[in-house]
Formats: C-alpha cells, sequence, structure tokens
C-alpha cells in the first residue's frame, strides 16, 4: 500500500533552529523539501571530506588488517591511506616501464656499463655492433667476441683493437651503449618492489582503522544533510521554517512531539496538490515483503499518485522465474544458501533478497518436480539408464510403458517422477504444446489482472468499464492466437465468442476510455488512443510464450552436457566426467539468473505495468534523519 502523504510547514523562532534540527533528526518522519533547490547544498569541504573518506574506505577494505594499530585519527588514517594509493600507482607505473627498458636490453645480456668504463679508463674502448652472422669471418680487428644472437639472422658482436685499425663489411652497424644495463633496472625494480611492500603492510595496519572511518563518514555524512537541510530552509532574523512531507497517519502528532520537547513552533498540515508529487512510501503486507528485494535492485518505485503492484509481482515474478528456470535441482540450489547461511545472507544482501530467492527456489523446486525435471535428468533419462528402451532405427528410444510394468530401482524412480508430474509427457510435442498453453494462459491471466486492478481504482468513475471492456479483448485475442498455434479443433470455445469478445471489448473501451460529454469526441478519443494498445495486445500476450521457449532452452542445455559427461565417463572416468558436468550445470544456472531479470522481470515491469498503466515515477519517502539502521519496510 502507497502510504499517504501530507504536506507539513513548521516555522519557530530562530534561536530555535537547531533544537527543531535535532528534534526532527531524532522523530525521523519529515521528508523535507527545499524552498530554494538551488540553495539546498552542502558546503565543498564536507562533499569533499566524504569522498576522501569513501575513497578511503574502498581501499582499506581490500586489506587484511595486520600489524599493530595505527594510533591515528580517522582524518588522517584518510590522508595517508591515499597518499599510499597515489604513491603505489606512480611507482606500479614506474615498475611497469623498468620491466619494458630490461625487456628491450635483453640482447646486450648482463652486460654492465661499469665494466665497460673500467675497460675505457685502463685504455681499452669496447665497440659494439650488429652484422650478419655469414659475415662477422670479414671483421678484422684485435679483438672479435659474440655476444647475442639477433632477429633478422644477425649477431651482437664487442670489438676491441688499441691500433684503431678496424675493418667491417658495409652491412655493419654500429651500436651505441645504452643509458642504463640490466643490472641498474633490476636494482631499481627491486628497490620499488621493496618499497611496494612496505606500503602494503603499512596499508594492512592502517586496515585497522576502518571501523573509525565509517563512523566518521556517517557523521560527516550526518553534517551535510544538515548543512543541506538547513540552507534549504526558509530563515531570517527572527523566524526559521521548514517544509516537507510526512505520511498522514503520523502528521497529527507531529505538534505535539515537538511541544513535548520543549519547541514552540507553529506547524500546518495541507493535503497535497494535485500537481504535486509527493515522495513514495509502501507498507508491504508480511506475505509481499520479499519483492522488496527485487524493487532495492532495480531502484524502481511507482508514483505517489500510480497503483502498487507489489502483490501482483510477489505471485507473479517467483511463478514465472520457476517456468523460465523450469529444474528441481537448480531450484534446490536456489534455495540452500538461504538456509544454510540465513544470517550471514542476510546481513550481507538484506532480509527481503534472501527471503526472495527463498521463494524463488521454492516454486522452481515445485516446477521442476511436476515437470519431471532434475537437473537435466527426465523419465526419459531414467528409462535408458534402466534398459527400457526400443531400438529404432538405430536410435535408442525410452519404452515407458516397459518401465511401467517392471519393477527395481529404476522402474521405481521413473514411475515416482512420472506420478508427481502432470505436467510432464512422454510426447514431447505434446510437451511442448501444453508449457505454450500454460505460458500464453498465464499471461492473459496476467495482463487481465493489470485491467481489472485499474478497474478497482476507477470504480464508480464510468472509465472503469472500458477496464472490463480491455480485459475482453484480452481474452478474445487469447483465442486468436489458440486458432493460429493449434487450429479450430484445438479452441475450447465456440469460435463465434471470440470473434464476439474482440467487438464487445472494442466497444466498451471505445465508448468509456474519456468521460468527455460529446459523444463524438468520446469516440474519436477512444479510438485514438486504443488503436495501438489493441495492436499491443497481441505482442503482449504473445511475449508469454518467451516462458516457454527459454525454459526448454534450460533443460535442453542440461540434458547436452548430462549427454557430454555421460560420453566422456566411460572412455575415461566419472572423474573426468564430473568437471564437465559441474561446468555446463553452473553455466546454465547463470544463464537461468540472466534470464529471470531479462524475461521474467520484463514481463512484470513492461508488459503487466504497461497495461496497469504504471511509470515507475516514484521518488523514495527519505526523512531527515539520523543515522539508524536499514531495515524492510
Amino acid at each position: 500500500m502507497i502510504v499517504p502523504m501530507s504536506k507539513v510547514y513548521v516555522v519557530v523562532a530562530a534561536p530555535d533552529q537547531q533544537a527543531l534540527m535535532e528534534n526532527l533528526r531524532h522523530l525521523a518522519v519529515l521528508h523535507l523539501t527545499p524552498v530554494d533547490p538551488r540553495q539546498a547544498l552542502p558546503d565543498e569541504k564536507t562533499l569533499a571530506q566524504i569522498d576522501r573518506l569513501q575513497r578511503a574506505i574502498q581501499i582499506l577494505h581490500q586489506q587484511e588488517p595486520a600489524g599493530p594499530p595505527p594510533d591515528l585519527t580517522p582524518l588522517d588514517i584518510t590522508a595517508e591511506t591515499l597518499q599510499i594509493q597515489q604513491t603505489t600507482a606512480e611507482l606500479s607505473h614506474q615498475l611497469v616501464s623498468l620491466h619494458q627498458q630490461m625487456e628491450k636490453l635483453t640482447l646486450w645480456g648482463d652486460l654492465r656499463l661499469e665494466q665497460v668504463e673500467a675497460l675505457r679508463q685502463a685504455g681499452l674502448e669496447v665497440k659494439f655492433l650488429s652484422i650478419p652472422a655469414e659475415q662477422a669471418g670479414q671483421i678484422t680487428a684485435e679483438c672479435v667476441q659474440p655476444l647475442a644472437d639477433l632477429p633478422g639472422k644477425r649477431i651482437l658482436l664487442a670489438i676491441i683493437d688499441r691500433r684503431q685499425d678496424i675493418t667491417v663489411p658495409d652491412s655493419a652497424q654500429w651500436l651505441p651503449l645504452p643509458a642504463k644495463d640490466r643490472h641498474t633496472l633490476r636494482a631499481q625494480a627491486a628497490q620499488i618492489d621493496q618499497s611496494l611492500r612496505e606500503y602494503q603492510n603499512r596499508l594492512a595496519q592502517l586496515a585497522h582503522g576502518t571501523p573509525a572511518l565509517q563512523e566518521e563518514l556517517d557523521r560527516q555524512q550526518e553534517a551535510a544533510e544538515l548543512s543541506k537541510a538547513v540552507k534549504g530552509a526558509f530563515a531570517q532574523d527572527r523566524l526559521f521554517a521548514l517544509q516537507g512531507w510526512i505520511p498522514a497517519e503520523k502528521a497529527e502528532n507531529l505538534a505535539a512531539q515537538l511541544d513535548a520537547a520543549g519547541i514552540k513552533s507553529a506547524v500546518r498540515i495541507l493535503p497535497p496538490d494535485p500537481e504535486e508529487t509527493p515522495p513514495t512510501l509502501i507498507h508491504y503486507p508480511a506475505w509481499c515483503r520479499p519483492i522488496k528485494g527485487l524493487f532495492d535492485i532495480l531502484g524502481t518505485l511507482p508514483g505517489y499518485k500510480e497503483l502498487d503492484l507489489a502483490p501482483f509481482f510477489m505471485v507473479a515474478l517467483p511463478v514465472f522465474a520457476a517456468m523460465l528456470i523450469g529444474d528441481a535441482g537448480y531450484g534446490l540450489v536456489f534455495m540452500l544458501p538461504p538456509l544454510l547461511w540465513y544470517r550471514k545472507m542476510v546481513a550481507a544482501a538484506g532480509k527481503s533478497k534472501t527471503h526472495l530467492l527463498l521463494v524463488i527456489g521454492i516454486v522452481t523446486l515445485v516446477w521442476g518436480i511436476l515437470s519431471a525435471n532434475y537437473f537435466g535428468l527426465s523419465p526419459d533419462n531414467v528409462a535408458l539408464a534402466g534398459g527400457y528402451f526400443q531400438t529404432v532405427d538405430g536410435r535408442n528410444v525410452p519404452d515407458h510403458a516397459a518401465m511401467q510394468a517392471a519393477t527395481g530401482f529404476w522402474a521405481s524412480l521413473g514411475k515416482i517422477m512420472i506420478a508427481v508430474a502432470p505436467i510432464w509427457n512422454a510426447d514431447s510435442e505434446a510437451a511442448r504444446n501444453l508449457l505454450m498453453k500454460l505460458s500464453l494462459l498465464f499471461g492473459c491471466i496476467h495482463i487481465s489482472l493489470a485491467h481489472l486492478r485499474q478497474f478497482f481504482a476507477l470504480v464508480p468513475h464510468p472509465r472503469c468499464l472500458a477496464e472490463i471492456g480491455w480485459c475482453i479483448f484480452i481474452w478474445a485475442m487469447l483465442g486468436v492466437i489458440w486458432l493460429l498455434f493449434f487450429g479450430l479443433k484445438g479452441l475450447p470455445v465456440p469460435v463465434s465468442l471470440v470473434y464476439a469478445g474482440l467487438i464487445i471489448g472494442f466497444v466498451l473501451f471505445l465508448l468509456f476510455t474519456t468521460s468527455h460529454k460529446n459523444p463524438v469526441k468520446r469516440i474519436g478519443v477512444g479510438f485514438a488512443s486504443s488503436l495501438l494498445p489493441m495492436l499491443g495486445t497481441f505482442s503482449d500476450t504473445m511475449s508469454y510464450i518467451r516462458l516457454m521457449a527459454v525454459g526448454l532452452a534450460s533443460y535442453y542445455i542440461a540434458a547436452a552436457f548430462n549427454s557430454l559427461g555421460a560420453s566422456v565417463a566411460p572412455a575415461a572416468t566419472w572423474f573426468a566426467a564430473a568437471p564437465i558436468l559441474i561446468f555446463g550445470h553452473l553455466l546454465n544456472i547463470a544463464l537461468c539468473i540472466i534470464a529471470v531479470f531479462a524475461h521474467g522481470v520484463r514481463l512484470n515491469m513492461l508488459e503487466f505495468s504497461n497495461n496497469a498503466g504504471i511509470q515507475w515515477a516514484g521518488y523514495a519517502y527519505q526523512p531527515f534523519a539520523g543515522k539508524q539502521p536499514l531495515t524492510d519496510q
């Protein structure tokens, strides 16, 4: 339920400003709106300090605390952490540059420039040149020493001739000595490595101060909020005034609460004007609270004047997710983390997200049982494993009748799987058709509920009849789609009823989409505003086929990896097949998670929400308050 809001104005004497702000922070009920939004900004110094603290906390969170804790203030820890980060980034860049330089000096080997300089001081001038290997014998000099092979079938030579009488071929290239040798560069790199290790150890010591940094960050953020609130208020020499939004159920007590705190104030409560958009606060029924986890992930809220769709999402999303995943084994995988590590998951992700994952896991487990799918294994696989098959055209085909008549482990397992799986069918085409029919039927119910929700919101306005028209039109459109896929014989109602539904639905939303008194304008507006939605009804209903298609794709991917593992096992061992099975199913589970967001969430956020008239244009109710633990509403 979207909580009704009231507009509040609070005026106090200027000297009571600080007391008012402190009490409002304590009450945590008033969502402040600035009188002049351009002024409602925290000071730059506080914002800069918040940014520095956040960056320091992010750096230290990656460190395991070690060594003696530092005796520093949070701001000193922040400054040193950021300085270390900057210094280590520069040193790491220098280290990369040194390694690149050493790579370029590979051809010089371990030559040391100090040795060459010592020879020069002794009167021996060493020169270096590059020459094709086959021409090395053409050089005349007192001493010629090969040093290394070079690209292009050339070699590096060192030459000494005290008489300065050196003869070399024209193809020779004299090479100047590098500015630094590899030995010097390695020494510099080792020194940088040592510095990086020391900085890393220092960061481990500073990590002891992470809780203190978080406390300081909270204090700075509260100071920023206070500064923003004060600057956004109306202030004169004698008066200080605030405005904002408050839940209507708490509005009447605000003046009494301020008076009890010793603050003399003038409080005025008003209902929202039609053109105003108050913040959105939703009170979720206990059974709907898990769906809040989805809204938190997406960062979406309905507008204040829109409808709360949480109950519909809470029912539809787990069902759609179960159909998209379609595997009892995967449902068990989703269930286990919330069951085994409940407290850790609640601490990390929140109660609503943990419960949502658990619900999706349970519904997926049930759907997988009903469709007889366990990690890509079905009664077909059980029949083949038990030897209940017939060979047709060189291919083993499961013989379910033989399995039903037999006894033993595999036969009993197959019977149990079939007994609790009304959705499963030995005829794969019939099974696909059943899943398609269920997907379309669920889609039609889903979209109809969206219009019924609008119907109850509009009653007793005549426009509510247009929503009834849309419901009739949607079911008639389902009949049209049914004819396209399954033919006239597959249609469970007379075709004349389908055509009648299309006409009746069209007439209803043609006449009641608008309440204009002029019948010509009413029909014109109704036709113009319903033309595209009529076409969209077909595509919206067809969209739900993705539940069948993606669910079958998930099954076939799992079955393919099972088949690959089974083919590897006889050639090697099941130990060799295990990595293939584990990788395949983990990949498939990851694809299933993507499918839930790409398809399951889409069907709710787009197809359903569009038909329910929801734009998700709301912004969150955020009362002015001190630091409090976040809890689910």
